[in-house]
């Protein structure tokens, strides 16, 4: 059973910036709290990283203070990937690693999340430790004066996580040839993605690497990749990649614009990595929204396919508990434990440039490995995302399961970061799976 937690959602603590609970006070609180509960009363160390956000100007030093103010020594990296957090964390021996971030969002949101010193994400039993250490009062935390902590910026960061990216590709493997659109989302891989890429030989067009605070994933990254597609045709490109605002998602782009999402990412790597033997688990860990086009096609090679709620965290929970190395979502977080702790949108893209350069073929080849089942998701904004559990509501979604059958499936969860219901149907009918979200989006409008 999992905990309960009440600030902690699918990916830390998410909100409007400068408003409850994205304030400074709650991040000093909150640093107090998980700095507390990590080093003990020792003289531990945080690492903290940050998306390009107006507001981590205001997150940073509220969070630093509050490490400092509990005998913790901090480590500021700037504007860097979540992934790279993850890394450095574990790389530097810290207690706690942070990003500040609301990955996707608009950028008047921000977030708080954590990883351990393993670089994975806490668990949402720490993470509830955590909100109950908080609730009790912070006050008994602080140490005394000369017990303080320090803070210093580590000035390599950057070249640091550029290096361990460049690593994910074979030894002598480069990518000349190769004519890239890269899309940064204007956020935290606006300096290194770029520069990954370059080294490694291909050509490279770059967008959405302007960040002014303000327009971070704004008709841009991988939650907006139409300007990418478009790009890409125009320039007559091999391939797009379209980062989102903390580097832990992508979506890609063939030469002729059309999207390839994680499932499609998810297929190619695991029969790669069948064929030669690196696929570990037997299988795949991917979540409920993942197509049944993938789950058919996995199956087809041999590969089971594992589901969990949504959310990158929960994935890899699966994956370090069946000993599989490689899940994702369909949004585009691609897990590969081999490199990363979490989702590593610039390392999964670097698997994919490698498969284009092995098999010489254009991407639309490559990568279409799998025709999608029709699938549809639309949302609906509510102001008490428990109306699923309405009685009401329930016998409408028996009914709507029943409708589908066997060849389909219907997802309707909360979301874990808007005050949304997300309504998914998928099945060979396309007619119908539109006409069940559709029946069931009315029905939550108006309040089931």
């Amino acid at each position: 059973m999992k905990a309960k937690r009440k600030l902690f959602g699918t990916d830390g603590i998410r909100g409007r910036a400068n408003e409850d609970p994205i304030t400074a006070e709650l991040a000093l609180a909150v640093a107090m709290a998980a700095g507390s509960h990590h080093h003990g009363g020792g003289h531990g160390l945080a690492v903290i990283g940050k998306d390009t956000r107006l507001s981590g100007y205001l997150l940073e030093p509220a969070l630093t203070a509050g490490f400092i103010s509990v005998g913790m020594d901090v480590v500021l990296l700037g504007p860097l990937p979540t992934p790279a957090v993850g890394m450095l964390t574990r790389s530097l021996r810290a207690d706690l690693g942070v990003v500040i971030s609301a990955s996707h969002n608009p950028f008047d949101d921000n977030g708080i999340k954590f990883f351990g010193p393993d670089g994975f994400k806490l668990s949402d039993e720490v993470e509830a430790a955590i909100e109950s250490r908080i609730a009790e009062g912070t006050e008994s935390l602080r140490v005394d004066s000369e017990r303080l902590g320090r803070a210093r910026r580590l000035d390599d960061a950057r070249g640091r996580y550029i290096e361990f990216v460049k690593q994910s590709l074979p030894r002598r493997q480069r990518l000349e040839g190769l004519k890239v659109v890269l899309d940064c989302a204007n956020g935290a891989a606006y300096s290194v993605a770029p520069a990954v890429l370059y080294e490694l030989g291909a050509e490279v067009i770059a967008m959405g690497v302007s960040p002014d605070g303000t327009n971070i994933n704004r008709d841009c990254g991988a939650t907006a990749p139409k300007a990418l597609s478009e790009r890409v045709v125009a320039e007559g490109a091999d391939i797009g990649i379209a980062l989102d605002g903390d580097a832990d998602r992508v979506i890609l782009v063939d030469e002729k614009g059309r999207v390839i999402d994680g499932d499609l990412v998810m297929g190619l790597i695991a029969k790669r990595w069948l064929e030669e033997g690196r696929l570990k688990g037997g299988g795949v860990v991917a979540t409920v929204m993942s197509n049944l086009g993938l789950q058919r096609f996995l199956e087809a090679f041999g590969i089971g396919l594992e589901r969990t709620p949504v959310g990158d965290r929960y994935v890899v929970e699966r994956m370090r508990g069946g000993g599989f190395n490689l899940g994702g979502e369909q949004s585009g977080h691609l897990v590969m434990t081999d490199y990363s702790t979490t989702g590593d949108g610039l390392i999964a893209a670097l698997q994919v440039l490698s498969a284009l350069i092995d098999e010489g073929r254009p991407a639309s080849e490559v990568v279409h490995v799998f025709e999608r089942v029709p699938q549809v998701l639309k949302n609906v904004r509510v102001a008490d995302r428990a109306v699923i559990e309405t009685p009401a509501l329930q016998a409408a979604i028996r009914d709507s399961e029943a409708e589908l059958g066997q060849g389909g499936r219907l997802v309707i969860r909360p979301s874990g970061t808007e005050p949304l219901i997300r309504v998914m149907a998928e099945g060979d009918d396309s007619a119908l799976v539109n006409k069940v979200v559709d029946q069931l989006i009315e029905r939550i409008g108006a309040g089931a």
